[in-house]
């Protein structure tokens, strides 16, 4: 009875998908799309071709928009503001007298435009002038649940409004592009950023409220886990490789959003293998290895007409899918994931944005303060 009722307490760990209207769409050619999306990152994670968060972002959006976004006016959109990002550190305004000053200028530079810049841009194609404003958190369905395209950096970029996935993922493209370092970091159902500083050492760049938060705000959440920390579950930087693993899993995500119970676990499990290769500890990913073996068992269980996941424990097959499914989720916990509800989530946002001062890193916040003259 204590594994029955453990392997229901599991279950509450799982990430639930929400089912959402899908219109009618060619499968055989989405399928093509997505298998051709996985070859590109596989490609870089293997080191076949040149490695680009940029493009792994960019084809895992377009495999779920079913190829009809273009790479060009993608990458074009993103120039735009690393010009913007080049014009605000020509203009200067930056007080930093360290070596590493041209490096940490970028960074600076690519957070004033993105969080603090009210300018008047004129559209050459147009040839109108518009105002570009800060990217805002938008806080209308920000885990994608109602609509899956919501996570995009596509989306983020077309109504400057994003959330912590978005975010982030825009953030290190445009550092990338400037030639600049940027890690991604991980918190519960959370991405933020961490950079290097020669005068400050590391430290923490949120992107949903526009704020520097210290290593012990995260972790007084109350859901970030020692464990977890120790593991490199949370609050680490993420490698190259671990950030194209995170794209895989997105993959994966999407796929799963797209085609709904017609998804091919057989998909899933290459992306969530793949992944895991090179992010061991990545939570989603093996959350979602989970997930592909409680199926299997909920399969097993309407085939069988069982009325009780336990009144097929005796069948050997059963048994080794229950078994895996429990073990992954026994090490998805022992690693230290708490998954945050919802509700606490949002509140942990709104706090983020209304106790700044408290929990902000201020010695960065005053030097990215700076506006441009």
């Amino acid at each position: 009875m204590g594994r029955f009722l453990f392997f229901f307490f599991l279950l509450i760990l799982s990430i639930v998908t929400h089912a959402q209207q899908r219109p009618p769409f060619d499968r055989v050619a989405v399928q093509r799309n997505y298998d051709s999306a996985f070859a590109v990152i596989k490609a870089m994670l293997d080191k076949t071709t040149t490695s680009s968060f940029k493009r792994a972002v960019f084809v895992t959006e377009n495999a779920y928009r079913e190829n009809k976004l273009s790479y060009s006016k993608f990458d074009s959109d993103v120039q735009r503001l690393v010009k913007l990002c080049k014009s605000t550190i020509d203009r200067g305004g930056f007080i930093y007298n360290e070596r590493d000053k041209a490096e940490v200028s970028k960074y600076w530079s690519v957070f004033m435009v993105m969080k603090n810049l009210h300018i008047m841009e004129k559209d050459t194609v147009k040839g109108s002038i518009r105002k570009l404003t800060p990217f805002n958190y938008d806080f209308n369905d920000f885990w994608g649940e109602e609509d899956w395209t919501n996570m995009f950096v596509h989306k983020l970029m077309k109504t400057n409004t994003g959330n912590c996935h978005s975010l982030p993922f825009l953030y290190k493209i445009l550092c990338e592009d400037l030639g600049a370092k940027a890690y991604l970091a991980m918190a519960p159902n959370h991405i933020y950023i961490k950079h290097y500083s020669r005068k400050n050492g590391w430290y923490n760049t949120e992107l949903t409220s526009g704020q520097f938060p210290i290593d012990a705000w995260i972790m007084a959440s109350g859901y970030v886990h020692l464990s977890a920390i120790q593991n490199g579950v949370y609050m680490d930087t993420l490698s190259s490789k671990q950030s194209l693993a995170v794209c895989v899993t997105d993959l994966a995500k999407g796929y799963e959003r797209k085609f709904g119970e017609a998804a091919n676990p057989e998909f899933i499990q290459k992306c969530v293998d793949l992944s895991l290769k090179y992010y061991p500890n990545y939570v989603n990913a093996l959350i979602l290895k989970a997930e592909i073996e409680k199926k299997k068992f909920e399969k097993y269980i309407v085939n069988k007409k069982a009325e009780y996941p336990s009144d097929v424990f005796s069948d050997p097959e059963a048994k080794a899918i229950y078994d895996n499914m429990e073990k992954l989720y026994f090490s998805i916990h022992q690693l230290g994931y708490r998954m945050m509800p919802k509700e606490m989530y949002e509140s942990w946002l709104l706090e983020l944005s209304k106790e700044r001062e408290k929990y902000s890193n201020k010695i960065i916040s005053k030097e990215f303060s700076t506006t441009n003259k």
